[in-house]
């Protein structure tokens, strides 16, 4: 008989896309459950992943009465369930997840950790999501960090010790499927014709950003940079693929100005498929100030493109400085603008483009990543039945 694992995130989108095909891949070896907040996003779960799922309502702000209501009704599915394994994923879902499973007596309890929102709070919000934090991890039996940087990073706030702590292969919560992110699936002339309806020609230099267009992202120092790059250089374009968020996070004024008044930045919104936007793109621009491990970057390498990224966890550990891209300080728009204009005027003698997907297939494969995972789980069950023999 399968032993039972109950994989919780906050909102259904992650178990959806951050871990795509990875409950399904499990299902072959284990009864596998999706829980998360409900709605059709996690119906879609269950289509797509072909595992029974659970609505529990998560927030992913600080709602006191929501959460401990959200805490009783995971202790009610771990008690009814009984699974071997309970492994969150996202804050809030971690949390909650945590203290219900130690609650309802399961004995692994899993939490994965793919960034640390906190490190840009201060004052009195910083202490609270610290002791928030600290709670998770007493919680849980093992904390899996999806990247070395982050570990340390860990290790060095004392949230837990380090025994409790592992990294699943060489970092990443699932991989990247390098057969799905290939630029061979795009032609020259399906590149030239989006570039075309996007109003870039064949000889403009485009800058890329994938991600949420908020100033934790670096857009301001972005926009600061492009801004300074664009006034030399009439064939440097930046495309902007994502969404602002107006209330968490905004960007400065005078950044959004500059967005939508500009004639030399594309904003596409949210896509689906970010492959075609990929394809037609020369460089990836990352300035984030903080990651876990950013999917974007594994992206944008199997893509055979060269990403000029911060120097923090995730993105200092993908990029191999000078081999498929740079890596500059956070919070830099003189240093981005200056490895923008060296892409600018360097570029086909600055990198190897098959060489940016080499690195990426050799160590980021999901394939990889979920085989790592499962021995994980499989070392977990040999140990019990040690223990029980």
């Amino acid at each position: 008989m399968k032993q039972k694992i109950i994989r919780v995130t906050t909102v259904p989108v992650s178990l959806k896309g951050l871990l795509k095909g990875q409950l399904k891949y499990m299902s072959k070896y284990y009864t596998v459950i999706g829980v998360s907040s409900g709605g059709d996003a996690l119906k879609d779960v269950h289509k797509q992943e072909g595992v029974p799922v659970i609505a529990v309502e998560l927030t992913r702000k600080i709602t006191p009465i929501k959460d401990l209501k959200s805490v009783y009704n995971l202790y009610k599915v771990f008690k009814k369930e009984k699974p071997f394994i309970v492994h969150s994923h996202t804050p809030k879902a971690g949390t909650a997840a945590m203290l219900a499973a130690k609650l309802a007596g399961v004995p692994h309890r899993l939490h994965t950790i793919a960034g640390l929102p906190l490190l840009e709070a201060t004052g009195i919000k910083r202490t609270i999501l610290n002791l928030v934090e600290k709670i998770t991890y007493a919680c849980a039996t093992k904390i899996y960090p999806n990247s070395f940087g982050l570990q340390d990073i860990i290790i060095n706030e004392k949230f837990t010790n380090k025994n409790k702590l592992k990294v699943i292969g060489k970092g990443s919560s699932n991989g990247i499927d390098t057969n799905h992110f290939n630029p061979n699936l795009y032609s020259a002339e399906d590149n030239l014709n989006l570039r075309t309806k996007l109003g870039f020609t064949a000889e403009d230099v485009v800058f890329t950003f994938v991600g949420r267009l908020v100033a934790d992202k670096g857009i301001n120092e972005l926009i600061a940079a492009f801004k300074k790059l664009s006034e030399t250089q009439q064939k440097a374009k930046l495309l902007l693929v994502g969404t602002f968020e107006t209330e968490l996070d905004p960007l400065h004024k005078e950044t959004l100005d500059f967005i939508n008044s500009s004639n030399n930045i594309v904003n596409v919104g949210w896509q689906e498929d970010v492959r075609p936007y990929f394809a037609i793109s020369n460089a990836l621009t990352f300035p984030s100030y903080r990651e876990g491990f950013p999917n974007v970057v594994m992206q944008a390498g199997a893509m055979k493109l060269y990403s000029i990224v911060t120097d923090i966890n995730g993105c200092n550990e993908i990029i191999q400085e000078g081999i498929n891209g740079t890596i500059i300080p956070v919070k830099d728009a003189d240093a981005l603008h200056a490895k923008m204009l060296q892409f600018y005027e360097q570029k086909d003698s600055l990198y190897n483009p098959n060489t940016c997907r080499e690195v990426l297939v050799k160590n980021y494969e999901r394939s990889y990543i979920w085989e790592q995972l499962r021995k994980e789980y499989e070392s977990l069950e040999k140990n019990k039945l040690h223990s029980n023999s």
